[in-house]
């Protein structure tokens, strides 16, 4: 059976490099009606993690869905791989809606950068140098200073992306809430992070910033040199996921705090 837009609405298949994700693509559009990827209502994404933040990204000004097909390493975002039923998997999915944090970020020359992330925004150190930081929420002092190789700011979706590894908490999805979560903190040597209304903004001020160089990362995009930054959820970009019912998104967080 074919996919077409009367079944499930148009689609577009796209691919990441991986040899595999490009067969499969292949065979996908052989045996499945596509079209180009700007007149597409559904988009069909083979690859990881990785590809599917990119392929979200292309997505944030259109109204548009994304499905993915997990050909790489995780695959949190992504469901099983399968030639067959495309169309039925398609109509079936469970939507999942993500608002992305927006970042803004101000170098040390006064300049200013924006952009969005989907899973999170980071402070990382440049140098040797360990990095030092003063947070503040909603404009209040919550820590005068933190030292550590940096801190980062995750949405539910991404909580269990480098804010897992870096030991911050899995945040259910529908939870309201935001993962403040430092990296390898040296002090205060217990703080172990914070859970944070989605609402709120979090800034961070960059303390002897020529000295101890740091940078922000919303997602994959680096901006070096910072001196301050703001992180707050962007109501106003919406994301769409698919998901299979048996293997939703929700499921996926609940299951991950559970893994041995």
């Amino acid at each position: 059976m074919n996919a077409t837009e009367t079944d499930i609405g148009a689609i577009a298949i796209v691919a990441s490099e991986n040899e595999q994700a490009q067969t499969a693509a292949n065979a996908l559009r052989a045996r499945y009606s596509s079209v180009p990827l700007d007149e597409a209502k559904i988009i069909v994404a083979l690859g990881g993690d990785g590809f599917m933040l990119e392929t979200l990204h292309g997505t944030l000004e259109r109204d548009v869905a994304v499905y993915g097909m997990n050909f790489g390493s995780v695959g949190f975002l992504m469901n099983s791989c399968a030639e067959d039923g495309l169309a039925e998997r398609l109509s079936q999915a469970e939507r999942v809606d993500l608002h992305p944090l927006r970042m803004s970020a101000k170098t040390v020359d006064g300049s200013r950068h924006e952009a969005l992330a989907i899973n999170e925004v980071s402070l990382l150190r440049q140098t040797h140098q360990t990095a030092k930081l003063r947070i503040r929420i909603d404009g209040r002092t919550r820590m005068e200073e933190l030292i550590c190789d940096g801190a980062l700011v995750a949405t539910p979706a991404g909580s269990t992306a480098y804010n897992l590894s870096a030991h911050g908490p899995i945040i259910p999805i529908g939870a309201e809430l935001l993962a403040l979560t430092p990296i390898s903190v040296f002090r205060p040597r217990r703080w172990r992070g914070a859970l944070l209304p989605e609402r709120v903004a979090v800034n961070f001020e960059v303390l002897d910033a020529e000295k101890r160089p740091v940078s922000a990362v919303a997602d994959s995009e680096e901006v070096r040199n910072v001196i301050e930054v703001e992180i707050r959820r962007d109501a106003s970009k919406t994301l769409t996921l698919l998901f299979d019912p048996e293997h939703n998104l929700e499921e996926r967080i609940v299951a991950e705090q559970f893994q041995p």
